[in-house]
């Protein structure tokens, strides 16, 4: 599981005394705990799954880049290589990022899987991706290819 992985880099991290690490991994954590106690008062006693993990660390992972960029136009490079930091900790937690022609492939391939004829059709197809390749692929740019698809 994810969750033990990310408990093992931040033993690790501690012991190396990586600070930058270490507060990183700090935030995945209580994230994670924090969407954890939301599952529970919806009834889910178990927490959120890999999957929903996963989702978490993109959505930490996009936080991240939008932060670069107002730090980039502000001026201040040294928060934005902070930022980058923090992005190649989470990442290292995901899957292999989808290429855009593996994207388009498998774009292809869900939309004939569900049928979809037309952009109606989209959020099925977006439901079916995000089944199916979580943490795999950037689901904001996937919405573009899709639509372009579709159209």
């Amino acid at each position: 599981m994810i969750r033990e992985q990310i408990k093992a880099k931040l033993i690790e991290a501690m012991k190396a005394k990586d600070e930058k690490a270490t507060g990183t991994l700090r935030l995945i954590n209580a994230a994670i705990k924090d969407k954890d106690i939301d599952a529970r008062s919806k009834g889910n006693m178990d927490g959120i799954d890999d999957a929903g993990v996963m989702s978490l660390l993109q959505s930490m992972i996009k936080q991240r880049r939008e932060s670069i960029d107002m730090y980039t136009k502000g001026g201040r490079s040294d928060l934005a290589a902070g930022e980058q930091a923090e992005i190649d900790i989470i990442q290292s937690f995901l899957p292999k990022q989808m290429s855009d022609d593996e994207m388009k492939a498998a774009i292809q391939a869900v939309i004939t899987a569900v049928g979809a004829t037309s952009v109606k059709d989209m959020g099925k197809v977006m439901g079916a991706l995000k089944a199916k390749y979580a943490g795999q692929m950037d689901m904001g740019k996937a919405s573009g290819l899709i639509k372009a698809a579709l159209n």
